[in-house]
């Protein structure tokens, strides 16, 4: 089951979108989606959506990170599914750029999004109860994505080992399992 955290960026966005957009980790920047900014100039964007915000405070921006199991999805598979979940966290509110890394043994996402909404240009709160959204958000994505591929696999549309879903015990994440 895939890892999840969230911690944020207090004074290095671009070294933060940098490092995350580095094409060497993101299959030449084939991995490289955004939301409401462009990731060539998101920092500057976001910059530009701090200085509107009713409320200051020092978080630049969130970064979130989704981290796979060896076997769990495929590169486009754990894109798509980073693209959901930051679609159904931040609700079109927030500008994001998302970045899938193949660079590791297993495949992992990034999500660094601006700290401020472009509705209301307020702060996001990052505490124990958006936590706990962005935790059964991505539980309800895992079943959905897990469901789907088990049916694949019974229709015999893929036949990869994929072990690492199959052995998943509900509740659980796959570093327990290790």
């Amino acid at each position: 089951m895939a890892v999840t955290k969230i911690h944020p960026i207090k004074s290095t966005l671009k070294k933060a979108l940098d490092y995350i957009e580095n094409p060497d980790k993101t299959d030449g920047k084939l991995l490289v989606a955004s939301f409401a900014c462009s990731y060539e100039t998101a920092d500057i964007e976001f910059e530009m959506l701090l200085a509107q915000a009713y409320q200051k405070g020092n978080n630049l921006g969130h970064h979130l990170i989704q981290s796979f199991a060896p076997g769990e999805a495929t590169p486009e598979q754990a894109h798509e599914i980073g693209k959901q979940l930051a679609e159904e966290v931040l609700q079109g509110k927030y500008p994001y750029v998302l970045t899938t890394h193949i660079d590791k043994g297993h495949v992992h996402n990034h999500i660094i999004f601006c700290a401020v909404d472009m509705v209301n240009q307020r702060k996001y709160i990052s505490n124990k109860q958006s936590y706990k959204r962005l935790a059964e958000e991505k539980e309800r994505l895992y079943e959905k994505y897990g469901e789907a591929k088990k049916q694949m696999q019974e229709y015999g549309i893929i036949k990869q080992n994929v072990d690492g879903i199959l052995r998943m015990t509900p509740g659980k994440e796959w570093t327990q399992e290790l």
